[in-house]
C-alpha cells in the first residue's frame, strides 16, 4: 500500500510553503515573500505518530486570474487535490478572511476529501485573537490555529489530518527503483520529457525561461524497470542568477543531481551547444553520476543521412571532458526514441554500480604496464604494486604505487582507456585514489 498523501493549498503568499519546510524538517521548498514563488507540486516525506505520509506543496491558487503561469499553477494544485488523500487548506490570520477563500473553500467542498482548515500566522502564544473565530464562516469546520514560522499548533494539525489516513499494511521496500534527473539549462525540454513519459501534465510546460523552479520527483514504472524522474529547474548562468528565488532553484538542482542515480543532459538540438550545457553536465560529472547526453528537439532539425553523425562528432568534442557518455537522440513532443532511453538508463546505471575483483583488475593493469611502462623522471620509474576497487557510484579505484608524483595525469589516462576497454562503464565517470604504500591517501 502506498503512503497517504496530504496537499497543502490555499491561496498565493498564505504560508503554505513555510509550513511544508517545517513539517518535513528541511528547507525542501522555495520560500519567499513574493506571491506565487510555488509553481510546480512539491514532494516530501513526513511522519507523524508512526505514520509515514508524503506531504505535497503546491502553487497558491488564484481563481480568477488569467495571466498563463497563475492559471497553471491553478492546474497543479487541482492535481494535487484530485490525488490527496487529505488536504490542508492554508490561510492567513493576519489578512482575515478573503474573497479567494471563499472560492478556494468553495473548491475543495466539491473536492469531497477530507480538508483540515490551518490558520496560519498565529504567532502568538495563548488563546487566539478575535480575528480567528471569522474563519468559522468559511465552512470547512473547526479551525487550527498554527505558525508555520514558529511550528506552533503544527502537532495539533497533524494529529487532525492522520485521524483520515487508512490502516497502514507492511510492503516490502523496493530497491530496484533508479532515480533519474533530467538536468539542462531553461527551456530544453526537460518538462515535456516528463510529462511524455508519464502521459499526464506532471510540470508545467511554457517557453518561459525558468518556467520549473523546484525540482519535482515523478515515479513511473514499465518492462525496462521502475524509475524515478526528478524535473529539475534550468540552471542558469550565474550572472544571469539576479533574484533570490532563481538562486534557490539552482541550489536545489544541485541537490536533485545529488539524490539520482543517472542524470540525463537535455540539449536543445535547435539551438545547439552551449557554454551553460557543459557546466551543467559538469555538476553531474563532478558528483560521480551516470550521464546520458540526451539532445531534444530532434524531430525539429532538418537532416540528411550525415546529420546525426555530425551532430554526434561535434558532440564528442564539446563533451571531450565525458567521452564516457553516451548520446540519444530524442523529440519528447514525438516520443521519439524514449523506449531507447529507458534501456540506456537501466544499462548506464548498472555501469555506474559495477564491482570488479581485485584478480581481473591487476590482470589487466599487469598487460597494460607491460605494453606501455610506466614513467620515469629524473631516473625514477613509477612502479604500481597492485590496485583494487574501493567503492562503487562511481566505481572508485585504489592504486598503490612507490611515488604518486609520477603517476602522471597522462598515464591515469592510459590505464582508465585500458580499464574501459575491458571492461565496459560505459555512461559513468572513473574516480582513482593513488596513494603510496605505507603513507596516506593523497
Amino acid at each position: 500500500m502506498s503512503s497517504p498523501v496530504v496537499a497543502i493549498v490555499g491561496r498565493p503568499n498564505v504560508g503554505k510553503s513555510t509550513l511544508f519546510n517545517k513539517l518535513i524538517g528541511t528547507r525542501m521548498s522555495i520560500v519567499d515573500d513574493t506571491p506565487g514563488v510555488t509553481r510546480d507540486r512539491i514532494y516530501g516525506e513526513c511522519e507523524w505518530l508512526n505514520k509515514k505520509f508524503l506531504l505535497v506543496d503546491t502553487g497558491g491558487i488564484e481563481p480568477y486570474s488569467d495571466d498563463i503561469i497563475l492559471s497553471q499553477m491553478r492546474r497543479q494544485a487541482q492535481i494535487a487535490i484530485e490525488t490527496a488523500n487529505v488536504i490542508i487548506f492554508v490561510t492567513d490570520l493576519k489578512c482575515g478572511v478573503v474573497a479567494a477563500d471563499h472560492e478556494v473553500a468553495s473548491m475543495l467542498q466539491k473536492s469531497g476529501k477530507p480538508v483540515i482548515l490551518c490558520v496560519n500566522k498565529c504567532d502568538t502564544i495563548g488563546a487566539p485573537s478575535l480575528e480567528f473565530y471569522e474563519f468559522y464562516n468559511l465552512g470547512i469546520g473547526e479551525p487550527i490555529a498554527v505558525s508555520s514560522i514558529h511550528g506552533l499548533g503544527t502537532g495539533d494539525l497533524l494529529d487532525e489530518v492522520v485521524k483520515y489516513f487508512p490502516e497502514a499494511e507492511e510492503e516490502e521496500i523496493d530497491e530496484d527503483i533508479v532515480s533519474v534527473a533530467v538536468i539542462g539549462k531553461p527551456n530544453a525540454g526537460k518538462s515535456s520529457l516528463i510529462n511524455k513519459i508519464c502521459g499526464e501534465e506532471r510540470t508545467i510546460v511554457s517557453s518561459i525561461a525558468g518556467t520549473t523552479r523546484d525540482a519535482t520527483d515523478t515515479y513511473f514504472e514499465n518492462e525496462t524497470g521502475k524509475f524515478l524522474f526528478i524535473d529539475t529547474a534550468g540552471l542558469r548562468r550565474k550572472s544571469k542568477v539576479n533574484d533570490s528565488i532563481e538562486k534557490y532553484s539552482v541550489i536545489r538542482a544541485r541537490m536533485a543531481v545529488e539524490r539520482a542515480n543517472v542524470c540525463v543532459i537535455m540539449i536543445d538540438a535547435v539551438e545547439g551547444f552551449t557554454e551553460q550545457d557543459s557546466k551543467v553536465a559538469g555538476i553531474a560529472h563532478d558528483m560521480g553520476k551516470a550521464c546520458i547526453i540526451a539532445v531534444n528537439k530532434w524531430d525539429a532539425v532538418e537532416k540528411d543521412g550525415k546529420t546525426m553523425d555530425e551532430y554526434r562528432k561535434k558532440l564528442m568534442n564539446d563533451f571531450s571532458f565525458m567521452s564516457y557518455a553516451p548520446i540519444i537522440f530524442i523529440s519528447a513532443k514525438t516520443g521519439q526514441r524514449i523506449d531507447r532511453l529507458f534501456k540506456l538508463i537501466k544499462f548506464v546505471d548498472e555501469q555506474n554500480s559495477m564491482r570488479i575483483s581485485t584478480g581481473k583488475l591487476n590482470d589487466i593493469l599487469a598487460s597494460a604496464t607491460a605494453r606501455v611502462q610506466p614513467p620515469t623522471d629524473k631516473g625514477k620509474r613509477l612502479k604500481i604494486y597492485y590496485m583494487t576497487q574501493a567503492s562503487v557510484r562511481p566505481p572508485q579505484f585504489v592504486f598503490f604505487v612507490n611515488n604518486s608524483e609520477l603517476f602522471h595525469f597522462s598515464y591515469q589516462r592510459y590505464l582508465e582507456n585500458q580499464i574501459r576497454e575491458v571492461f565496459g562503464l560505459e555512461g559513468t565517470p572513473i574516480k582513482f585514489i593513488i596513494r603510496e604504500r605505507g603513507e596516506g591517501k593523497k
